[in-house]
């Protein structure tokens, strides 16, 4: 079933990562991409998804994020879907955590991970965004996120009316319970679908990740949630969201404020 424009079906890519290894991720990925049967408008992948979660950004070859992004391209215009996920991107001799948002034409939107995780070096190796990126596609606003941004909820507060907030992320299992709580707080408090996308899987370094990709309406119910390698497509709808904040205008109490960078 396709969309109609008041739903978008997400195909949610759950998967284990080859660890610093853009090539066989892609393959990887796309053979998963041929699994996806039906009509999706749009297919998430993790972060870091064609290395892992590397902090040794030297190792990637500066080439793979340009082969990466077309292959992003080209996988778009197959699946006739966006293609979201974030990888390791160089550009002008700084190493970015950056997500691409590709549309099926091919034109594509990038967001730069706001918060880098300093617990594991990420800041030290990785330069740090500062614009946040609101997409519009098929009549939804979406703000896609990365990983650590999901702690922080001024960054991640609604106030474009945004109605899906999308994370992509490499969670650990240790502290998976904090994924699982915060997702549904954002969920609530900014009364829009949110979306977190996680890696399964041990990487080279000995973090385990659970997987818990899942889905929380604006009223924080959960309508989805997978631990195991898969594939998860949910449907979301804007009539809920606009039926839930109009019945509920708590949107409307919010506090105004300027963030400073």
């Amino acid at each position: 079933m396709e969309s109609t424009g008041d739903s978008l079906k997400i195909a949610m890519v759950q998967s284990l990562l080859h660890w610093e290894n853009p090539s066989a991720n892609r393959q990887m990925f796309s053979n998963k991409f041929e699994q996806i049967a039906e009509d999706v408008d749009i297919i998430v992948l993790p972060e870091m998804f064609s290395t892992g979660f590397t902090m040794s950004p030297d190792n990637i070859e500066k080439e793979e994020g340009e082969i990466t992004l077309r292959w992003m391209q080209e996988m778009a215009t197959l699946k006739n879907s966006a293609i979201v996920g974030s990888i390791v991107f160089k550009e002008n001799g700084s190493h970015y955590n950056r997500l691409f948002f590709v549309k099926p034409e091919g034109d594509y939107l990038t967001y730069d991970k706001r918060h880098t995780f300093t617990l594991a070096g990420e800041n030290e190796k990785y330069s740090a965004g500062t614009e946040r990126l609101v997409v519009e596609y098929k009549g939804f606003l979406i703000c896609p996120l990365i990983c650590y941004d999901l702690r922080f909820p001024v960054w991640s507060r609604n106030t474009e009316n945004f109605d899906i907030l999308l994370y992509t992320a490499n969670w650990p299992a240790k502290r998976i319970s904090a994924w699982d709580g915060l997702l549904k707080a954002r969920a609530i408090e900014n009364m829009v679908y949110c979306i977190g996308v996680n890696r399964i899987g041990t990487d080279a370094v000995g973090h385990h990740y659970p997987g818990h990709s899942s889905v929380y309406n604006p009223l924080g119910e959960l309508k989805s949630f997978t631990e195991k390698e898969e594939i998860i497509i949910v449907k979301v709808d804007k009539s809920e969201v606009g039926q839930i904040r109009n019945n509920l205008r708590f949107l409307d109490d919010r506090d105004q404020f300027t963030l400073l960078n």
